[in-house]
């Protein structure tokens, strides 16, 4: 909306270019307005836009609509969920739709309930990282450590945890009061060992930590036919599953940042963490589904049962959607550091976005 001091100034200008001769019709175009749009602006008519009073769209939501999406959010369960989590729990758990995500958004920023509370800086591209795409379970794994608190200032308990790239399942997570080349040893035989994987072909992505790549985890690796991946150097964001899940653990409502009392209370959190993410987490990544379900290959199923749900949404609702429905559809295929410009990224993109 264009304020009165730079209509003033179009004003000017189009008058002095009509006193040198110039077309009215000529002299609007290049400020990009219509003719009656000058004529109104020189009477000094006053612009009632801000005021008009609008009629509202017959497939708005009711205000008994509005306040059961606030009620939805206030319950407990949802209290520190975004509604990117609670629309897919309400389908998968009481079969109830309400309104789109947007609309949930849009709520509660009216109500001043909605806040960002990222930190997360720019990334910094160097060179081209390594790169995997990946089409089934137990294909590439990510790993770092992470430092957990302790009760004295200083010092930490170190956090192992391994994700599988394609259903971002938490393959195994381990505490040790070290970090050592030893102790990566043993976290990553013991997660190949329960995944059954160890005559599969299997990528093994980190960070470029001591941990990571010395020379006693390398000859592990090498006997249990395991290719090694690494970051570029002091690049956090190639290991950008690793990096979102802990951020993700360490968001959690009951994580402790004061602390853990001894090095069982952390063994015991983060079990509970890895039994919450894998469980009961819609991971939005997947389309809402829980790690362990798309690990299972039970969540085409799931999808299938909302994407019904969403059309009988429409059928009876058909005003409120401009377009097709939400995209419910699997997604078949994981990416490392992808990319942009692969022209198989980029169709298969297309095809997850159609």
């Amino acid at each position: 909306m264009i304020s009165t001091p730079d209509r003033q100034e179009a004003i000017q200008l189009i008058n002095k270019a009509r006193a040198r001769g110039a077309r009215l019709q000529t002299t609007c175009a290049e400020l990009g307005i219509g003719t009656n749009t000058y004529r109104r602006w020189a009477r000094g008519n006053q612009d009632r836009r801000p005021k008009a009073e609008r009629p509202v769209p017959s497939h708005a939501l009711m205000p008994e609509e509005r306040q059961q999406v606030l009620d939805i959010c206030h319950r407990p369960e949802f209290a520190s969920l975004p509604p990117g989590q609670i629309v897919p729990r309400l389908l998968d758990e009481e079969g109830l739709y309400v309104a789109s995500e947007s609309s949930y958004y849009r709520i509660l920023r009216d109500h001043d309930e909605q806040h960002p509370r990222g930190r997360a800086r720019a990334p910094r591209p160097k060179g081209d990282p390594q790169r995997h795409r990946v089409t089934r379970p137990n294909a590439c794994w990510t790993w770092d450590v992470t430092y957990l608190p302790s009760p004295v200032r200083g010092q930490f308990y170190y956090l192992y945890m391994i994700i599988d790239i394609f259903s971002c399942k938490i393959v195994d997570a381990e505490v040790f009061d070290q970090e050592s080349m030893a102790n990566s040893s043993e976290v990553i035989q013991r997660a190949v060992l329960r995944a059954g994987c160890i005559d599969q072909p299997l990528v093994l992505h980190a960070d470029n930590g001591p941990a990571m790549k010395g020379s006693t985890l390398q000859v592990t690796l090498q006997r249990l036919n395991i290719t090694p991946s690494y970051s570029r150097p002091r690049v956090s964001n190639d290991n950008a599953f690793s990096e979102s899940l802990f951020r993700t653990c360490k968001y959690r409502p009951d994580y402790p940042v004061e602390g853990y009392s001894d090095l069982a209370a952390a063994q015991r959190w983060v079990a509970g963490f890895v039994q919450w993410y894998n469980y009961e987490h819609r991971h939005s990544a997947i389309r809402f589904a829980t790690p362990a379900e798309r690990h299972a290959g039970q969540d085409g199923a799931i999808l299938a049962k909302r994407d019904a749900i969403y059309a009988d949404a429409k059928r009876q609702h058909p005003g409120r959607w401009s377009g097709t429905t939400r995209n419910w559809m699997p997604r078949r295929t994981a990416w490392l550091n992808p990319d942009q410009e692969d022209p198989i990224f980029m169709q298969n993109q297309q095809l997850e976005t159609a």
